[in-house]
């Protein structure tokens, strides 16, 4: 059984085995987070919480057990809009574990975090995470570039999810 948590201390090492062990994976269709994100983790991961306490931005783990198998974020959250962004481990896909967590983001960002809006970034080569997108009620909004990558923009109102 799947469950959604909001990131925690704890969960640092779980969660950079996650990374570590589903980098290439992830390569193939995000730009990669690079050497130092890796080898600053701990650093990062204080910071991320920061953020989270600050209430900018809401980082959550999917978590099968004690493992992590996705993550699902809320950033840049102001003026009742925010970013979504997420990524499932290789071997969760295709299960419609994505789906189900965009919406359960979805929910949390209405319910809990007062958001109105929401926004997400998908490489055009990227069909799985279109696809969980559009399953999700976003909708395309224009073309962009994600990290030098040709990309789409798309947008959900909370209302309509």
């Amino acid at each position: 059984m799947f469950r959604l948590e909001r990131l925690r201390d704890d969960h640092a090492p779980e969660l950079l085995r996650f990374e570590t062990e589903n980098r290439s994976y992830f390569a193939r269709s995000i730009p990669d987070r690079g050497d130092d994100y890796f080898a600053e983790f701990g650093e990062r991961h204080k910071w991320l919480l920061e953020l989270q306490d600050a209430g900018t931005d809401h980082f959550h783990v999917i978590l099968d057990g004690d493992r992590i198998v996705g993550r699902v974020n809320v950033v840049e959250a102001a003026n009742g809009s925010a970013e979504l962004g997420y990524r499932i481990a290789e071997s969760a896909t295709g299960k419609g574990l994505a789906t189900w967590a965009v919406r359960e983001a979805c929910t949390l960002a209405r319910t809990q975090y007062a958001l109105t809006r929401l926004t997400a970034r998908t490489t055009t080569d990227n069909h799985a995470s279109q696809k969980v997108l559009h399953h999700t009620g976003f909708h395309q909004t224009g073309d962009t570039h994600l990290n030098g990558k040709p990309a789409f923009t798309y947008a959900l109102d909370l209302g309509e999810s």
